[in-house]
C-alpha cells in the first residue's frame, strides 16, 4: 500500500486510470482490519494497488469528498469519483466489488 498525503491525493485523483484510495485513521480498529484485507489482496495480485490516506492529516480533502466515516475506499478516474465503499465484509466481497477496477 502506498501512503499519500493531502497534496498527493489531489494530483493522483486527476489521472486517467483508475486509482483506489483507502481513507482511514490510525485510531480506528475497523480500519486496521480493513487494511489487512487490502494488504492480502495486494499480496494475491503481487502488486501495490491501493493508496492509503490518513484522514486526520487531510481534513480539507476528506470534507470536500464528503467522506462520512472511515474506513472508506474511493475509486477515482479522471478526477471523478466512480465508486465508494464503506463496508469491508470479507476479502471475496472486496474482490467482487473492486474487480472491474483492479484489471
Amino acid at each position: 500500500m502506498i501512503e499519500i498525503n493531502q497534496e498527493q491525493v489531489h494530483f493522483l485523483t486527476q489521472k486517467k486510470d483508475y486509482h483506489i484510495v483507502f481513507v482511514n485513521s490510525p485510531f480506528c480498529g475497523t480500519c486496521k482490519v480493513a487494511r489487512r484485507m487490502l494488504e492480502y489482496i495486494e499480496g494475491t495480485l503481487e502488486r501495490e494497488t491501493f493508496y492509503e490516506l490518513n484522514a486526520t492529516l487531510a481534513p480539507d480533502w476528506v470534507q470536500k469528498q464528503e467522506v462520512t466515516s472511515v474506513p472508506c475506499l474511493m475509486v477515482f478516474k479522471k478526477g471523478q469519483l466512480v465508486d465508494r465503499l464503506y463496508t469491508f465484509h470479507s476479502v471475496p466481497y472486496l474482490l467482487k466489488e473492486l474487480g472491474p477496477y483492479l484489471i
